[in-house]
């Protein structure tokens, strides 16, 4: 009684939907530049030397940015339990190799600058650059199969089972509107970590981050607006029948949903959400304006901003969905059918108001204090660098 007079059940499934995008934001535009930054080094840096002042501009904040990632992958755990179950069963190759891709980043970083030997040090770079390139691409390849809809079915004892014995597999999950997604996903991170190599360095290095980061822009752009009318034109949305029941307990299979029409019908009863796609194209085209004019700062600030709009627009679009089925659409699981119970929810937003400022006030302190470009002097005459 006491939790429902403070917070009602479904408000707290709303607060924590919105804190999962907000974690996944703030993941995408933080670990977002530095896997950008490794996709890029091969081609900014023609050096050792200026290989290593790449990887010193996000050496020492990658770990603290990829908190937003541990903390995301919690949320979906703890506050979405048959979104966790059902996802990870069906995009577990997917899944390994992103999770492989992150172990090897942190070995490449520590091990690379080791040994004084090119070859050695030339494999821990194509180390960082698949670290940084293979989880942005699966990423959007994940957002994009989960807007076509997912192969799975509900038992009654509400047990996730797969259909098709090829969506599991890698090659499964690479339908073309998916890997168009992913494309999308992978530069607009280029074109985030082009932008933080303009603030974070000088010269050549630069100037050829400027040069690749506006045609990844452009890229990006383009790939979200033809996203957009594959979106309306070529793929079923879906859409609640009935009306949920209020506080109800957490089950997909009491929901009675619908595969007809459009995504973007959204659009009609939520007019607002066309923010989310005007921050994105708005972002995109400063940030690229901004790398072509060799501004800093405010390039970062709008391809971030840029990067939030894209990734809103697709849960604001999907609202209330979260993992549409393709087989059985009444097994979808949405925000109101998905979540833990109300006391889990209630106790993990009250640890989220206590923790979340405090991650935030740290990574701020942790940015101010490492502010700065890094030259060539920096990595060459300091024992400290990678």
């Amino acid at each position: 009684m006491v939790l429902n007079e403070l917070i009602d059940y479904d408000t707290l499934r709303v607060i924590w939907w919105a804190l999962l995008g907000i974690l996944l934001i703030g993941f995408a535009v933080t670990d977002g530049f530095d896997m950008g930054v490794g996709a890029l080094l091969p081609f900014v840096a023609h050096n050792d030397t200026e290989r290593r002042v790449v990887i010193n501009t996000v050496g020492p904040v990658w770990e603290g940015n990829q908190v937003w990632f541990i903390l995301g992958g919690g949320a979906i755990f703890a506050a979405w339990p048959p979104l966790y179950a059902v996802s990870f069963s069906g995009f577990y190759l997917a899944m390994f190799m992103v999770l492989a891709a992150l172990i090897v980043r942190p070995v490449a970083f520590k091990y690379r600058s080791k040994r004084d030997d090119p070859r050695w040090r030339t494999t821990w770079d194509w180390a960082l650059f698949a670290s940084g390139a293979v989880p942005t691409l699966l990423f959007g390849v994940a957002v994009g199969n989960v807007l076509l809809g997912v192969p799975f079915h509900l038992t009654p004892d509400l047990r996730s089972m797969y259909d098709g014995s090829t969506f599991g597999k890698l090659f499964g999950l690479l339908r073309p509107f998916a890997l168009l997604s992913g494309i999308v996903s992978l530069s607009m991170l280029v074109m985030l970590g082009a932008a933080w190599l303009g603030v974070k360095t000088e010269g050549e290095i630069s100037a050829r981050a400027r040069r690749i980061g506006t045609v990844a822009g452009m890229i990006a752009a383009g790939g979200y607006l033809l996203a957009g009318l594959w979106l309306a034109f070529g793929i079923d949305g879906y859409h609640l029948v009935s009306a949920f029941v209020p506080d109800a307990p957490s089950n997909p299979l009491a929901s009675e949903v619908a595969r007809e029409g459009s995504w973007l019908a959204a659009y009609a009863v939520r007019p607002w959400i066309v923010i989310a796609p005007i921050m994105g194209f708005a972002g995109i085209a400063l940030c690229v304006l901004g790398l072509r004019a060799n501004r800093e700062v405010t390039t970062l600030l709008a391809g971030q901003v840029g990067v939030m709009g894209i990734i809103a627009s697709v849960g604001l679009t999907m609202f209330p969905f979260i993992l549409p089925s393709t087989v059985d659409p009444h097994s979808s699981l949405t925000v109101w059918d998905a979540s833990s119970s109300h006391k889990t929810l209630f106790i993990m937003l009250v640890s989220t108001v206590i923790f979340l400022p405090m991650i935030l006030l740290y990574t701020s302190w942790v940015y101010k204090v490492l502010w700065g470009k890094v030259t060539e002097d920096d990595v060459t005459g300091s024992g400290h660098s990678y």
